[in-house]
């Protein structure tokens, strides 16, 4: 059998394998305010105080939004408590001014960030010291909650026994760069299955996004709060390990529109962003290599085969198998934006896709190397 064949027959394997993940993922994601509160009723009046966590570094534009629609919540018993990381801009005048004076409102000074943390899990656990609330919900200034997102988080506590919930927000994308790169998180539905997230018990099978986490206030003090993964700056799914890792119910939750979020805006936020993330993400440098490799292998590879195919090499059906392949990349990249509400015809731009993913991992490993990585005026 020739080279190629060989390439392509383990392509295919794994197009198979990931594809029949996300059939099933798509399938049976939890979604909040949808089948994961147990039925039972709520009573707003009976519940426990929630305290939104929320950290700001330089966030004047999201500063006042944010504040507005936390406090049109239809629940009746939270705090928000906003944390100023030493920004830069006039953040806390715009939270202030849309406060109002509402006393469920409270925003912090944050301490100088000491040796050995990341700034925002500096700022969480400052944030979780001051909170009041038996149930604690950690979240981005740039993540919106519908007026009974809250209250839809306060049933799925209540009614099931879950120590933490991680609830993926729904990402909006506009321009361009990001509707070719936010949608790309949602491949996560292709790689882990969410049943064996949600299920099993060992910590190879957790993650979760540290847009929002919410933990019963005994879980994320017996984890160790942020302080045990200070250095960390993918906190989420090391938080997430740990949970499963002291035996408590970790459940990965889409946000269905209920929660959403405006990661980065244009190209370089994108791309910076990302950056900043995706090495910590994989683990190590090497890691991230072997999944730049097999990204462009299962995505990039059967379109090149496709248009060069026709000169020969293969004893493979050609174009039948070529065609077969890259339109299954394009079906899991279409399913994985449907289950998660993004643009589905964007999905035929995913060759470009990569192309951009991999300049991001590029970026990321000459941070690594040489220096130079910064975010928000901070170097990391």
């Amino acid at each position: 059998m020739l080279v190629i064949d060989i390439i392509m027959l383990l392509i295919s394997i794994a197009l198979a394998v990931i594809g029949s993940i996300a059939v099933v993922n798509a399938l049976t994601l939890p979604r909040l305010g949808k089948g994961i509160d147990g039925g039972g009723r709520y009573s707003p009046s009976q519940g426990e105080l929630i305290s939104m966590l929320i950290p700001m570094r330089n966030e004047s534009r999201h500063a006042s939004n944010l504040v507005q629609v936390l406090l049109m919540q239809d629940d009746l018993n939270f705090e928000v408590l906003l944390l100023d990381d030493e920004s830069t801009d006039d953040t806390v005048e715009h939270a202030l001014k849309q406060a109002k004076g509402d006393p469920r409102v409270r925003v912090l000074a944050g301490k100088p960030l000491p040796d050995g943390w990341v700034g925002k899990n500096w700022a969480c656990a400052q944030l979780a010291a001051e909170a009041k609330g038996d149930v604690l919900v950690f979240t981005d200034a740039d993540v919106y909650w519908a007026p009974d997102a809250l209250r839809k988080v306060r049933r799925a506590l209540e009614n099931t026994d879950v120590d933490c919930y991680s609830i993926w927000p729904t990402q909006g994308s506009f321009s361009w760069s990001e509707r070719l790169v936010v949608p790309l998180m949602a491949l996560n539905l292709a790689y882990l299955p969410i049943s064996a997230v949600n299920h099993l018990p060992w910590p190879t099978f957790a993650t979760a996004s540290g847009q929002c986490m919410v933990f019963k206030r005994a879980a994320y003090e017996k984890v160790g709060g942020h302080e045990a993964v200070k250095n960390h700056v993918v906190e989420g799914g090391v938080l997430a390990k740990r949970v499963k890792r002291l035996g408590l119910k970790l459940r990965l939750v889409d946000g269905a529109g209920n929660i959403t979020s405006r990661m980065y805006r244009g190209w370089e936020n994108v791309r910076d962003g990302f950056a900043k993330n995706i090495l910590y993400g994989h683990g190590s440098p090497w890691k991230l290599l072997v999944s730049t490799l097999f990204h462009w292998l299962v995505f990039m590879v059967p379109w090149l085969w496709l248009f060069v195919g026709w000169i020969g090499g293969s004893t493979l059906k050609y174009p039948v198998w070529a065609l077969a392949l890259a339109g299954t990349g394009l079906a899991v990249r279409a399913l994985t934006a449907k289950a998660t509400r993004q643009r589905v015809g964007d999905a035929f731009l995913l060759p470009v896709s990569v192309f951009l993913l991999t300049l991001i991992a590029g970026r990321a490993l000459r941070w690594h190397w040489f220096g130079g990585g910064s975010w928000k005026g901070r170097a990391f």
